[in-house]
């Protein structure tokens, strides 16, 4: 089919990959840090810094031969323009915090959690475009006043690089996480804009998967592109049945589904991916951070506290250790604290403390697990991400509380990767050699793979559950009851 390429703008710099379109095999890959922003705000940026970023690692040839692009950006981040185009103020990273208030007004607002998972599959999270726009309004008056269309990042670069068109295009993976797009209905709420920004704004079109957003004056063919979560999931190969679980300072469990999840709890968030299927998504705040504190306590790193954690026993000799250092939101228990239990004389020893922080962690993220299965979601495969998964305790017990096969990809560039995907599949559509109802295939991603091991060895792993499950219960009792499972 040709030469394509992905590139990922993340919050911090800029990686592209060419891949041949067929088999996917990468040829060539360039890199770039984000320049620091005129103004120096932590939380601002000012999105010509992507432009210059992704020109410096495309620099050298690097693009040469290549036929069309995908991107992926940022999820989250607001770039609100004005009737000309301009940008009204400094782009806002996805990760910015300073909406939390704006989030809760935005819930009450409404009605509740259960009224917003109704009308769009999630609840107001700080990070969302959504509740940006409600500080925006709050704060910043007069700049949403001249709001005329909002954009995510990478909506901005492919319009950017088709030549700032008049038709501004985003996709159903990226739709999804702004809190005003239903994954369930395909649709967008104008009238939450409104509540949030109070007047109403050009939105994006949203493509189909394997829809192209346009070619440039060039003849370069733009993909739809994606947010960098539905990106990653598209690189790493993800179908049915596979769960990725992400280890982070906070955790996350997001499965790949056949159909939007509503959860009036807002437990699950419900994404849409970048093929046509769906993401539901369970968070935890609490996963590596609770390893972290537990390694200080001990005086040693990660790496330490793992090689700690194997002189113990499953079970860790009944000591148990709730993870909820920072409040927790799976189960929803914000204002609540870590808990250890189980201290008895003969636990009491470094390695039963260390293993009971993994074995905590896990079954947190394994808590969050059982919320997708007990809504009918296949888990087949339990992808592990982040630089925890590559720890010989958490691939050791992973598998056994999980109570299915792990698999632990290698690094690479997934995102990008996922970008390049999108873009081999527009140009296919585009040459009437693929179906625009699935994705090439490529090879999937060089992995380990890490088995439950036989009855027996599974039944220890749930023991250890049980264990876990029986002092959450005495703790905190019936903090899964307002889920909506």
């Amino acid at each position: 089919m040709g030469i394509v390429a992905g590139l990922d703008s993340s919050s911090e710099f800029t990686r592209i990959v060419v891949c041949d379109a067929e088999t996917g095999a990468v040829l060539r890959q360039g890199f770039a840090a984000h320049p620091g922003d005129a103004e120096g705000k932590r939380n601002d940026i000012d999105p010509q810094a992507w432009l210059l970023s992704l020109g410096e690692a495309a620099s050298g040839g690097l693009l040469e031969g290549v036929q069309a692009i995908g991107v992926s950006a940022q999820q989250h981040g607001l770039v609100a323009l004005d009737a000309e185009g301009t940008p009204v103020r400094p782009a806002m990273y996805g990760n910015d915090k300073r909406a939390q208030i704006a989030a809760a007004d935005l819930v009450d607002s409404m009605g509740g959690r259960g009224a917003w998972a109704e009308a769009v599959g999630s609840v107001p999270q700080p990070g969302m475009v959504i509740s940006k726009l409600r500080w925006l309004a709050a704060t910043e008056p007069e700049a949403a006043r001249r709001v005329a269309m909002v954009l995510q990042p990478h909506d901005w670069l492919v319009w950017q690089l088709l030549g700032r068109p008049a038709r501004r295009t985003t996709d159903r993976g990226g739709a999804s996480g702004t809190g005003y797009w239903s994954a369930a209905t395909g649709q967008y709420r104008p009238d939450l804009v409104e509540l949030a920004l109070g007047h109403r704004v050009a939105l994006p079109e949203v493509l189909a998967p394997g829809e192209a957003a346009g070619t440039t004056p060039e003849g370069l063919l733009i993909s739809a592109g994606t947010g960098e979560t539905m990106a990653a999931a598209l690189g790493l190969g993800l179908g049915p049945g596979d769960v990725v679980v992400s280890l982070g300072a906070s955790g996350s469990v997001m499965a790949v589904h056949h159909e939007a999840l509503t959860d009036r709890s807002g437990t699950i968030t419900s994404f849409a991916d970048a093929t046509g299927l769906h993401l539901p998504v369970v968070t935890t705040l609490n996963a590596v951070r609770a390893l972290r504190g537990t390694a200080d306590l001990l005086s040693t790193d990660l790496e330490g506290l793992s090689a700690l954690a194997l002189k113990s026993t499953p079970g860790s000799y009944g000591l148990v250790l709730l993870p909820y250092l920072e409040g927790e939101r799976t189960p929803q228990l914000p204002h609540t604290a870590g808990t250890l239990a189980g201290l008895r004389r003969e636990s009491m020893k470094p390695e039963h403390l260390a293993r009971a922080a993994f074995e905590g962690m896990l079954c947190s993220l394994a808590d969050a697990l059982d919320v997708l299965r007990r809504r009918g979601v296949e888990v087949r495969r339990v992808f592990l991400l982040g630089p925890a998964a590559d720890l010989p305790a958490v691939q050791a017990s992973a598998p056994g509380l999980f109570g299915a096969q792990v698999v632990v990809p290698q690094p690479a560039d997934y995102a990008a990767l996922g970008a390049a995907r999108q873009a081999a599949w527009a140009l296919g559509v585009t040459q009437g050699m693929l179906s625009p109802a699935a994705p090439p295939t490529w090879q999937g991603a060089a992995c380990q793979v890490f088995e439950p091991g036989d009855g027996e060895e599974l039944a220890v792993g749930q023991a250890v559950r049980q264990q876990y499950i029986a002092v959450r219960e005495q703790t905190h009792p019936g903090a899964f009851g307002g889920a909506d499972l």
